[in-house]
């Protein structure tokens, strides 16, 4: 076929290189990781995405008593030199790009990273990648802060002030609006609260004078962004370059910027998880292909990196096979199809531009509100953005609940075949054993053992006077990495200077009417109430680190809906302060809710501690990602009930508790 009858080649401009390809990953251990990490890179994987499990996220070593159940469950545990070594052996760190998921603990995972890319005589200056280090949507989605949001800002100026001259092809932070749209963020809200969240920051560095007024420009460009894409697929695309224009607008008039890269939108992206759905799993690689298209088709506003969720993460953590599917996805469509031969497609389209305009018009008027209110993190602090997001999350639950947003499988369509991808014997999903954490255990004290500890105190000591004199962090913590220092120990030396933080939960009285059935449940509640001879009352707990609180603010708000009583008091409990909790407030009714696949080792903990408080007569029920055979085990060890993402009809899981109260009143009586 010649040139001209091919399409018209000769309209093609130079094709463009392809994003950075990646699959977020790390399990287990540091080694286990490591193997996976290579296989993909094999595979033809171009950067590397780590998930730390949550003790490493939150600043605890294995053996601290809240990492119980936690250990290497949703990432690799890093506690030390040692288990950094490990996961990037005979990875070239020089050579490679790395982003890494870590917020509140941002600058320790930077130091270790720092220190191993020493040992293999990298040259700082070329290292590449990202940390996400953005502090702020912590307090509003996943609820991995651990300090005050004033020292969080500022461990946030200190990485992005050290990285300017040590590591300046390294982003230090990228405003990750991502969670705050698996938070029920809507495209608005998606857009103004990330944007809010970046000038926050960079007002901070600005005022904090680390980095020279002439040389402002330059850190503005080393910002970039992680987000989301979800299924309506028009408006994610058109959010993208509504991103990209907001952005360009707020460093020239804010900021002064006048070099247009440094006023680039460089965004990374993971599309929905959200939206994956545990009922006919197979349906969520069409999600999956769509929401990435939403980020590479406009070449205006294409991603620089892109990374997927397997098919099967509604169901638990994915096999190798499962990356291997995600990360071929994404190859197909930059290498089979002409995508990347033409400009963007989009350009002069009437009804493109038109809702470009409209989200930004949006997102410049929440942008107004949140800048009177005194910023960010004075919304944040006022529990005004965490109250948009739960009622945003309220308002889609409901849409999904009433049949008005379709989903395929799950309130429509939803007689199924069995599903082949889910049948084996592995269950589909990969599980992490049970022994990892006792390993993980053993090895963390035989390195303190191992180690000098004189050097150690040293080290720590300094990290501390750091902190408390203001200085920046990042020299004193990469000493620390290489004097033997944990994970835990860096945490516990920054608490106590900083203090540690607890969020507003953003779950008030709501005043939601669902109509009949809702009323219906109301009705229910108010006969067992005077069964109980007061208001039933449903203590709805988070115990662990998994700070995904979406899900647990959900139940609270319907259950307020449905006239109980309810005492939330965020995430982040012990077993033993649930206890507590449920015996000096004198519930009916508990419900745990556990993302993290720590449920396990968690209930079965709160399960002995009820049973020895006297507690033996109150219902817990479970909510989580939860595969079949766990929740067989969760019921023998005695819990009334579970609840999977499967069971999306909230009222009807009100429903259900109300029945269960109801049955062991019945049954004392």
């Amino acid at each position: 076929m010649s040139e001209k009858t091919d399409g018209s080649r000769e309209n093609r401009h130079e094709r463009d290189r392809p994003w950075i390809f990646r699959t977020y990953a790390g399990h287990s251990t540091a080694a286990e990781s490591n193997r996976l990490y290579r296989s993909n890179l094999a595979k033809g994987q171009t950067g590397l995405s780590v998930a730390f499990d949550l003790p490493t996220q939150t600043g605890y070593d294995p053996d601290h008593p809240l990492s119980r159940g936690e250990v290497g469950k949703v990432g690799v545990p890093i506690a030390h030199l040692g288990d950094m070594r490990a996961l990037f052996s005979e990875i070239p760190l020089e050579r490679m790009n790395t982003s890494m998921t870590i917020n509140a603990t941002a600058p320790w995972l930077l130091a270790l990273y720092v220190a191993v890319a020493d040992e293999q005589g990298a040259n700082r200056k070329l290292l590449s990648g990202t940390t996400q280090n953005d502090i702020i949507k912590e307090y509003l989605s996943r609820g991995t802060y651990v300090f005050p949001p004033a020292p969080s800002m500022r461990l946030t100026t200190d990485v992005i002030a050290w990285t300017y001259s040590e590591m300046p092809k390294w982003n230090p932070m990228n405003v990750c609006s991502y969670h705050l749209q698996e938070a029920g963020a809507t495209p608005v809200q998606e857009l103004s609260f990330a944007l809010a969240n970046a000038v926050a920051i960079l007002d901070e560095v600005k005022a904090s004078g680390a980095i020279a007024l002439e040389d402002f420009p330059k850190a503005v460009g080393r910002i970039s962004f992680f987000v989301n894409a979800g299924m309506r697929f028009i408006t994610e695309m058109c959010k993208m370059r509504a991103f990209t224009e907001l952005w360009d607008e707020i460093c020239r008039t804010r900021y002064g910027v006048e070099d247009e890269r440094y006023r680039r939108f460089r965004y990374g992206v993971q599309v929905n998880s959200l939206g994956l759905t545990e009922q006919q799993p197979e349906n969520n690689v069409y999600r999956i292909l769509l929401e990435m298209l939403a980020v590479v088709l406009s070449k205006n506003a294409r991603a620089r990196a892109v990374q997927l969720p397997a098919w099967n993460e509604a169901l638990g953590l994915p096999r190798p096979f499962d990356q291997q599917w995600s990360i071929r996805m994404q190859q197909i469509v930059a290498y089979e199809t002409d995508l990347l031969d033409y400009a963007d497609i989009f350009d002069g389209s009437r009804e493109v531009e038109a809702k470009v305009e409209a989200l930004k018009e949006e997102a410049r008027e929440e942008l107004q509100r949140i800048e009177a209110m005194g910023g960010a993190v004075a919304a944040v602090e006022s529990s005004y953005m965490k109250q948009k997001l739960v009622e945003s999350n309220a308002l889609r639950l409901a849409g999904i609940e009433a049949g008005e947003q379709v989903v395929v499988g799950v309130n429509r369509w939803t007689e199924s075949e069995p599903s082949p991808l889910s049948t084996g014997e592995d269950g589909g999903i990969l599980t992490v054993p049970e022994h990892v954490e006792e390993e993980a255990v053993n090895a963390i004290r035989a390195w303190r053992e191992a180690r000098d500890e004189n050097a150690v105190k040293s080290a720590l000591a300094e990290l501390r006077s750091a902190a408390a004199e203001g200085r920046n962090i990042m020299d004193a913590s990469i000493a620390a990495a290489r004097a033997g220092a944990t994970t835990g120990e860096w945490g516990a030396t920054l608490r106590e200077v900083f203090g540690e933080y607890r969020a507003p939960t953003g779950v008030g009285k709501s005043a939601r009417d669902d109509g009949a059935q809702l009323f219906e449940v109301r009705e229910t509640v108010e006969a067992v109430s005077s069964k109980l001879g007061r208001r039933f009352k449903f203590l709805v707990g988070k115990p662990g680190l998994d700070g995904h609180s979406n899900g647990a603010e959900q139940i609270a708000v319907r259950a307020r809906d449905c006239g109980m009583e309810v005492v939330y008091e965020g995430i982040r409990l012990t077993p033993a302060q649930i206890v507590n909790a449920a015996l000096e407030e004198g519930v009916h009714v508990v419900g745990l809710s556990i993302l993290s696949g720590s449920h396990l080792a968690l209930v079965r903990d709160v399960m002995e501690r009820m049973r020895a408080n006297g507690l033996d007569d109150v219902p817990v029920v479970v909510g989580g990602i939860i595969p079949n055979e766990d929740a067989q085990a969760l019921r023998a060890m005695g819990v009334a009930a579970v609840y999977t993402p499967k069971d999306f009809q909230l009222t009807d899981i009100m429903a259900d508790v109300v029945k269960i109260v109801e049955r062991r009143l019945d049954q004392a009586a």
